[in-house]
């Protein structure tokens, strides 16, 4: 069994069946049955989308009760956490519910006019669902993680079998019962819960036709090697050390009213955040001051309750790694602005103070490698072309921010930051942008009509006319 830990109390709250090779292909041969024999992948489109609905539905009806329930299970603050689980997932089941209500999955192409050939043929060319596809999601947005997933897969008519992260399992019994309500047909969503060779057992099983995972780097490259192996398609979306680029004119009070979404959402714990601060040379001091304040003036505590914006982190591993981080930065020569330590009064809970390092270079390992926390890191440049160098000096390209007044310049400037998303004075995607990355950050697309073409494949169909 999977035990969940509270991180703000180090007690348990829960349990959860840790899966094995029967229980993955009983999962994944009642996906596949209904895939073959429930009708599912032939419903039209606007009626999958009803189903999509009412699953959206579910959600917002729970959206406390799911909240709560999260922010026990990975220490998220309840001050978001619905919004990002619930009310967020029912907006991205919503927009799929859209796509699949406007989108006709068959277009009639004439044969191309010739000097001599074959006359009267036309072509249909059809986008049909890709099959049963495995999702797999990490813990510090579970349902949002499944919903862009999910929503896409459900829109097309495919089947699915989910895995959860193992610190984070218990939303999946609210995840079954919504579907359950929603009355979406039985074993067309199958969810097991797991740790890491219940995900590779999933991955491998023969029956799967697409995997789509988020989580690391490390363990993205796992999952394609694996699927090359057996030539599946894959979407990952991965890591990132994104830059958060401040020009020369930029409003740093803006900046640091947004430096709570834009680089340490979640505690720090989100793969997009921009955790690079590109500080020019001439204001490099007032930055670091701004990014330091920001960051002190964030409430950090019980995330259950609503004035706490830092919480835990999600476990005593994940706690330990990112000390570990503070300790190599103050060993590299990086010079502590704030934090560093444990927050006072806070004995019970994976607690790390909000940390910020100045004195930073692009080539330390705390400025390239992901720490996954609440730590900073200010890299001092002397001229645009040099923070865009910086910002382009990284193995990942997933997120990033630019600061300024001038926002058709900072446009100019995110059009060259080699990632897959980034804003200008602001941070967040909308369910009708696509998502992903690039280099180390993984490949594909969510959201989106991009992240919806994911889930089909196409065939044509010639006919004389």
């Amino acid at each position: 069994m999977l035990t969940t830990i509270n991180p703000a109390t180090e007690e348990p709250v829960g349990s959860a069946p840790d899966a094995g090779p029967d229980d993955i292909d009983a999962a994944v041969q009642a996906a596949r049955a209904a895939f073959r024999e429930s009708g599912w992948p032939q419903l039209a489109p606007k009626e999958r989308a009803r189903y999509l609905r009412a699953l959206a539905d579910e959600f917002e009806k729970r959206n406390d009760e799911l909240g709560a329930l999260v922010t026990m299970e990975n220490g998220m603050a309840l001050s978001v956490c619905g919004a990002f689980n619930g009310i967020g997932s029912a907006t991205r089941y919503r927009y799929f519910a859209g796509l699949a209500e406007s989108w006709d999955p068959e277009e009639v192409r004439d044969f191309p006019e010739a000097p001599s050939g074959p006359a009267k043929i036309k072509t249909i060319v059809r986008r049909q669902p890709a099959g049963v596809v495995g999702i797999i999601v990490p813990w510090n947005v579970p349902q949002g993680n499944v919903a862009v997933k999910l929503g896409a897969a459900l829109a097309a008519g495919c089947t699915a079998v989910i895995k959860p992260s193992p610190e984070t399992p218990l939303d999946s019994y609210f995840l079954a019962q919504a579907v359950t309500d929603a009355g979406i047909p039985p074993g067309v969503v199958n969810i097991v819960t797991g740790g890491d060779a219940t995900g590779a057992a999933l991955v491998a099983h023969p029956g799967i036709d697409m995997v789509a995972f988020t989580g690391s780097s490390a363990v993205g490259r796992k999952i394609a090697a694996a699927c090359g192996g057996s030539l599946k398609r894959v979407t990952l979306e991965l890591g990132g050390k994104s830059a958060g680029i401040v020009l020369e004119d930029a409003d740093l009070d803006l900046f640091a009213a947004t430096l709570g979404s834009c680089s340490v959402p979640y505690s720090g714990q989100s793969c997009r955040a921009s955790t690079r601060i590109l500080a020019p040379a001439a204001r490099y001091d007032e930055v670091v001051d701004t990014v330091a304040g920001a960051l002190a003036a964030m409430p950090v505590g019980d995330p259950l309750d609503p004035s706490t914006v830092i919480g835990p982190l999600v476990s005593a591993a994940q706690r330990n790694r990112v000390e570990g981080y503070i300790e190599l930065g103050k060993g590299e020569g990086a010079k502590l602005a704030l934090g560093g330590g444990r927050p006072k009064g806070l004995d019970r809970g994976y607690y790390v103070e909000p940390t910020v390092f100045s004195g930073v270079r692009n080539d330390m390992r705390i400025a390239r490698e992901e720490i996954f926390g609440p730590v900073l890191v200010v890299i001092r440049y002397d001229n645009e072309e040099e923070a865009i160098a910086i910002a382009n000096d990284s193995e990942y390209g997933l997120g990033g921010t630019v600061f300024t007044r001038d926002v058709e310049h900072g446009l100019d400037i995110a059009r060259r930051v080699e990632t897959g998303s980034i804003g200008v004075n602001f941070a967040g995607m909308a369910p009708n942008a696509p998502f992903g990355g690039v280099k180390s950050s993984g490949i594909g697309r969510e959201s989106g009509p991009e992240g919806f073409e994911e889930y089909l494949t196409t065939k044509s169909i010639a006919r004389r006319a």
